[in-house]
């Protein structure tokens, strides 16, 4: 299998490369970094709904997408990709999208491990360490490959992360970006420092060749699959591909953190008026609940005490949550009953 050591590309072959072998027949395993920041969004995704536009053209920040699911993530030249495009066929291709992220994942784990950082697998497609993501995965199907993409994250821009996604207001924006920082974390946060680049990139060789096997090596793009990349880019580039909404619209707002975290953001028309929950979610479990909208609520103040009674409810416990806490306290809420704030929470 070959190994493309590419190091610093443009941003456009830093996706339009792995997406372009599969097409010409290629396996390999491609070390890159991007020249410049992007926004990355995932196949499934309506960039409309996930990112803001506006901010990222007035920054002068691309916007692209890729043939692989997950979300929408802010890319930059301080996060070393790895690319491993390998053939259905292929003996190390175990059976199993968990057992594929098992097998080919030990790589940058061991990685991780070998800089004094506990990495660990987390189903589906994360590592975590300490607690928290330390690097963003997704695989695909394109043909008769199978793609994974992943990175060390070396640093991450938390601010910029959270201004290129589309959120409903400002206060949800400081919940996303705080959520962020307790939940994501780089080699130079766990570390102190980070070390040169060249040493991560030769500490990535050594541990996928462990999983791999021998790797034949590459610096160069050559022309087919330069060829290859340009042809894609006219569809992969343009705004209809990037503006097609292949999801749809369903009134919930999720941002995924890490495996297991997630900033959710929902509208439910109730019959007494609009609810809005903001709310983090844990394993399935609510905190810093935040209820808005225009409804009735009486008394009054007994609102912001429902949100700290929910604190630590688990999502398919909200309604009887919700009801308890209605009796107690003797709420009215004409027209919005615990069935409605369930639905804006679950």
């Amino acid at each position: 299998m070959k190994l493309n050591q590419l190091g610093t590309v443009s941003w456009q072959d830093s996706q339009l490369l792995y997406h372009a072998m599969p097409r010409l027949g290629r396996e390999g395993l491609n070390l890159l970094s991007p020249g410049s920041p992007y926004v990355c969004i995932g196949y499934f995704q309506d960039v409309d709904q996930e990112v803001d536009l506006e901010m990222c053209r007035r920054e002068g920040i691309p916007v692209f997408r890729r043939e692989v699911g997950g979300g929408a993530v802010y890319l930059d030249g301080e996060q070393l990709f790895y690319q491993l495009v390998i053939h259905k066929d292929n003996p190390l291709v175990p059976a199993g999208w968990e057992a594929f992220y098992r097998r080919f994942l030990e790589a940058p784990i061991q990685a991780y491990r070998a800089l004094g950082i506990p990495a660990q697998y987390r189903p589906v497609n994360d590592i975590i360490a300490n607690g928290r993501k330390v690097s963003g995965n997704g695989a695909a199907e394109i043909g008769d490959y199978y793609i994974l993409v992943g990175n060390l994250i070396v640093d991450f821009n938390y601010d910029m992360m959270a201004r290129v996604l589309k959120v409903p207001d400002e206060k949800f924006r400081d919940k996303v970006h705080k959520t962020l920082q307790e939940n994501l974390s780089t080699i130079r946060r766990e570390l102190g420092s980070a070390p040169p680049r060249e040493e991560l990139w030769d500490l990535l060789v050594t541990k996928f060749v462990e999983v791999l096997g021998p790797l034949d090596v590459e610096t160069v793009v050559d022309a087919a699959w330069r060829a290859e990349a340009d042809r894609l880019a006219e569809t992969l580039l343009s705004d209809e591909w990037l503006t097609a909404r292949v999801a749809q619209a369903t009134g919930l707002r999720k941002v995924t953190i890490r495996s297991g975290v997630q900033v959710w953001h929902k509208m439910h028309k109730a019959p007494g008026g609009l609810i809005r929950a903001s709310v983090e979610v844990q394993e399935g479990v609510l905190h810093n609940v935040a209820l808005s909208g225009d409804f009735f609520f009486y008394p009054a103040a007994r609102l912001t005490d429902l949100e700290t009674a929910l604190e630590g409810v688990r999502v398919d416990e909200v309604e009887p949550a919700v009801a308890r806490f209605y009796a107690e306290q003797k709420i009215d809420s004409p027209g919005v009953t615990p069935a409605d704030l369930a639905r804006a929470l679950s």
